[in-house]
């Protein structure tokens, strides 16, 4: 059987009880007597319905808004896919909910938009934001994904992430500390170059600054982003700076770091021989096929640190890392924003867990052995270590805390980590 008809088969049922798709309800309640079924509803659903009434914030404490996030797309910008539509992107903000069960045991409600306007999309969301206690926007195109995101954040009372562009952000940036532990460079020092102005492309950008890098080089389809030219929107302006660089080969010289966020094959050995003098880094993140594989890379230059967005080579970047744990830990203290500091305090939770002892487990599942620990070839932690859901969800709720987002005021970070390693470890017994 082909791979393709395998992925049609799996999507649909498998008996006559089953249903067609990835998700469906998990009833978290018995309700099998006549004393249940008029507490789950009436009469007795009145008594949390009139406290909600009277403190909304009671909302968490009787429904399941505290563990509920809305994966929502238009459709416009679907994994590689481009411009799909909104139904034909159901598929993908289906399996988006099963990683956020699978990962941080986050229930996840998937919601398709049949328009592109970006007013009707912000008031269907703000309107519906309170059902939830978090909206993953997901896939929608740019420039507008940046405008709806911020519009969003200032109308809604819960986080509001668009993963497409802060995942590969926090992730890269996680390896991005690590590489500068390994070569002793100074963040301040940095010349790095992202091949992309997308929505990844630029929020990742925009993380690299808060974490201190002064130089980047952006590059859209037409090249360098620089002053001169007249064609460019707000968010790639703010990458626009007077340099006579005006191709990738151009940008690439002396560059400590390289994004690629664009499509196959864009890099050669040659850039890469070009870049800084030591431990240059290169995320190649065009999928299926990366800007450069790493064993063209590694061919030019022995002292590469190269990831890319593949599971078949070492430093994967997947978002997987990022966007459930990063919820569990804002749903947990009941945050009304992701803030910038939280983000980053995921990328530094990531970071460390990369320079900690990989479990037997983990290195199995890659089919590596005792080469699988911190440096050139593992700077980012696996997805299949657990202790991911602990390092991240704690930073990030600590974080929260910090900045004030929280409406849990007595945290105690320590109990709520061993939570979240009992919580790892039911994880692990479904699986």
């Amino acid at each position: 059987m082909s791979f393709e008809k395998e992925c049609l088969d799996y999507h649909k049922a498998k008996n006559e009880f089953d249903t067609n798709g990835k998700i469906g309800t998990l009833i978290t309640k018995s309700c099998s007597t006549q004393k249940e079924l008029s507490m789950a509803y009436s009469p007795g659903v009145a008594n949390p319905c009139l406290e909600i009434e009277k403190d909304t914030n009671l909302a968490y404490e009787y429904t399941n808004k505290g563990n509920l996030v809305a994966v929502i797309s238009d459709g416009t910008a679907v994994l590689g896919l481009g411009d799909i539509g909104h139904l034909a992107s159901k598929p993908v903000m289906e399996g988006k909910a099963v990683l956020f069960k699978s990962f941080a045991n986050i229930d996840a409600v998937d919601i398709e938009l049949n328009t592109k306007n970006m007013d009707e999309i912000v008031k269907i969301v703000s309107s519906m934001a309170d059902s939830f206690g978090g909206i993953n926007l997901e896939d929608i195109s740019a420039p507008r994904c940046f405008k709806i995101e911020s519009r969003l954040k200032e109308l809604c009372n819960v986080p509001v992430f668009h993963d497409d562009q802060h995942g590969t952000a926090v992730i890269t940036t996680a390896g991005l500390i690590n590489v500068l532990e390994i070569s002793g460079k100074k963040v301040e020092e940095l010349k790095v170059v992202v091949v992309g102005a997308g929505a990844a492309g630029i929020a990742c950008a925009n993380m690299y600054k808060y974490l201190g890098v002064k130089n980047i080089t952006m590059l859209d389809s037409l090249g360098v982003i620089h002053d001169k030219r007249t064609d460019l929107n707000e968010y790639k302006k703010a990458f626009a700076f007077d340099t006579e660089d005006r191709t990738l080969q151009d940008a690439m010289r002396d560059a400590d770091m390289v994004l690629g966020l664009s499509k196959a094959n864009q890099i050669t050995p040659e850039m890469v021989k070009s870049m800084s003098a030591k431990s240059p880094i290169i995320f190649a993140c065009a999928n299926p096929n990366p800007e450069i594989i790493p064993p063209l890379a590694k061919e030019a230059r022995e002292d590469i640190i190269i990831g890319t967005g593949r599971s078949d080579y070492p430093n994967q970047v997947n978002n997987v890392l990022g966007f459930p744990q990063i919820f569990r830990g804002a749903l947990d203290v009941r945050a009304k924003k992701i803030t910038e500091n939280m983000k980053l305090a995921a990328a530094k939770a990531l970071a460390s867990l990369a320079k900690e002892e990989v479990p037997v487990h983990v290195k199995k599942a890659h089919g590596r052995g005792d080469d699988m620990s911190f440096g050139a070839e593992y700077i980012i932690p696996s997805p299949f270590d657990r202790r991911v859901l602990v390092y991240v969800a704690s930073a990030v709720a600590k974080a929260a805390i910090e900045d004030g987002v929280a409406r849990v005021k007595d945290f105690d970070i320590d109990a709520y980590r061993k939570k979240l390693k009992k919580l790892a470890e039911y994880l692990d017994s479904k699986v």
